[in-house]
């Protein structure tokens, strides 16, 4: 389990009695956090004002906060915060057409052509404030400085084990709804417990296998002795549709795409013989233009996990679940967490590249509304 590393040294320059206000998070089963009581501790040393909404669902109770030294409110508040706070969270924001004021810290989805995004940048436009996607925190070399990467690949391992198993164990089970594990050994013996009830052994490929999700993907196989196949870009560079993938049971697509390529598969493919019987896409984005999985067009949840996309004798079921790590809720939070406090302290220091840059993209994309 990731642990808490000690405080960051704190730079002069960093402007004290900034205030970071965690919201509660809306989506269902979702229970991580982009910051943990630890690291609420060491931005309130900082001088860093933190206020955490109320939340039943977060991993962490309320009283560790309030142990941290922060302050709790109700649940949705952040719309009467004051202006000048930074707003932090995981997921989208609860829909509405209202003006955005503040500074808003999330996955927005809202850069890559994903539905709705013209309408959320002009509630910011209008409303006069501004999106930190944190998809688009990045360092020097463009790799993503906080990242849940590593745990959505291994707990979208996870899962399609358990959708292969289902069909494949001596009695068959439901796994639906999907709850949350304890740790990461509590998920991967629940999955061999699973295993060592089919009569068959799968074969899993996975996409993006030299990434951070897809290492995750593979490092969950390996553990369950899977027979594996690693792609990454050497064997997808002259464009798919990849039969190869029909040729597995279970296929994970990891990859982060940032322009148009060709597809990893079609639905014509999909209409002849193939081996394949489970799709897990951990990148999940099935409104953006850039989709290379465009067999699907929404996602899947914790409580509803399949979607058929192909029926028959043979069916195919894809898993397309936008919030995989709250699987593995704690571990998750606390990596994370872990990666952005060093830049959360530096939020308003002047000239700090990972917030310029995101506020940069941010004010580029107005100019496409």
């Amino acid at each position: 389990m990731p642990s808490s590393p000690p405080c960051p040294i704190i730079e002069s320059h960093v402007l004290r009695q900034s205030t970071i206000w965690l919201r509660a998070e809306g989506k269902a089963f979702e229970r991580r956090t982009p910051l943990t009581p630890a690291a609420t501790a060491c931005l309130i040393d900082a001088g860093i004002n933190v206020i955490v909404e109320r939340s039943e669902e977060r991993i962490y109770p309320e009283g560790d906060y309030v142990s941290a030294g922060c302050s709790l409110v109700a649940a949705g508040a952040w719309e009467s915060a004051p202006v000048h706070a930074y707003i932090l969270g995981l997921k989208e924001l609860p829909e509405s057409t209202a003006p955005l004021r503040h500074r808003h810290i999330y996955f927005a989805h809202a850069f890559k052509g994903q539905a709705g995004w013209q309408e959320l940048l002009l509630r910011f436009q209008l409303g006069g404030g501004a999106l930190y996607d944190l998809e688009y925190l990045v360092d020097s070399v463009g790799r993503r400085v906080a990242a849940f990467g590593h745990w959505a690949g291994f707990a979208g391992a996870a899962v399609a084990i358990l959708a292969w198993s289902a069909r494949h164990f001596e009695e068959f089970f439901d796994f639906a709804p999907l709850t949350d594990f304890p740790n990461k050994r509590a998920l991967v013996e629940g999955c061999r417990h699973q295993l060592n009830g089919c009569s068959a052994v799968p074969k899993a490929m996975v996409i993006g296998a030299a990434g951070r999700c897809g290492a995750g993907a593979a490092e969950f196989f390996r553990e369950l002795d899977v027979e594996l196949t690693l792609w990454d870009l050497e064997q997808t560079r002259d464009g798919g549709p990849f039969e190869q993938i029909l040729e597995h049971d279970i296929f994970i697509n990891c990859v982060f795409v940032s322009t148009r390529i060709p597809p990893f598969l079609t639905s014509g493919l999909l209409t002849g013989p193939r081996r394949l019987s489970i799709i897990c896409d951990v990148s999940c984005d099935p409104s953006g233009e850039m989709n290379p999985l465009p067999i699907y067009k929404e996602c899947t949840t914790f409580a509803d996990p399949l979607q058929r996309v192909v029926e028959g004798e043979n069916p195919l079921d894809l898993i397309a679940i936008d919030h995989l790590p709250s699987l593995l809720p704690r571990e998750s939070s606390e990596d994370f967490s872990n990666q952005l406090l060093p830049h959360l302290l530096k939020l308003k220091a002047s000239g700090e590249g990972v917030w310029t840059d995101a506020r940069s993209r941010y004010e580029q994309a107005l100019k496409e509304l």
